[in-house]
């Protein structure tokens, strides 16, 4: 059976007192009308585990963790796209393939289909607010190229608009 505990509270139950990195919490699960409910106490608020404990136990309060990356606005998004397809660098082709990968995602940009000159393969997109056509040259990146671009995206775009 799987159990899904509550991270480390932010405050004592006992003090009210907030935790601080790298001090030691003890930590009581205690059954409260059927549900298991994780009591966390500072050292200066445990005396001992509460009645109705099931289990309890002493760890290290967690230094913060970075915030999660934010979600791409699709129109900030389509913005950059839209630059990207105006300056037409071919040393970002790549990039803007993701891009356009991300706003078909998101459903931003629309597939009206493809065309070929030889070898090469286009995508003939539209946006979803009648912005222009876009041709975008297909790439055929693997997912593990993929995953490396949008990382690399995902740092550009985090220090371009913050």
């Amino acid at each position: 059976m799987d159990y899904h505990l509550k991270p480390i509270a932010k405050t004592c139950t006992a003090t009210g007192r907030e935790f601080a990195p790298g001090a030691a919490c003890h930590s009581a699960l205690v059954e409260l009308n059927g549900k298991l409910v994780r009591f966390d106490f500072s050292e200066e608020g445990w005396n001992g585990p509460p009645d109705g404990t099931i289990g309890f136990w002493q760890s290290i309060v967690p230094e913060p963790t970075e915030t999660a990356v934010k979600p791409l606005d699709a129109d900030a998004l389509m913005r950059y796209f839209e630059q990207l397809c105006e300056d037409a660098n071919p040393a970002q082709d790549k990039f803007r393939y993701v891009v356009a990968l991300l706003l078909l995602q998101k459903r931003r940009l629309k597939l009206e289909g493809s065309r070929h000159d030889g070898d090469i393969e286009f995508l003939e997109l539209l946006g979803s607010r009648g912005e222009g056509t876009f041709e975008v040259r297909d790439q055929h990146l693997t997912d593990d190229e993929i995953g490396q671009l949008q990382q690399a995206l995902n740092a550009h775009l985090a220090t371009e608009w913050s």
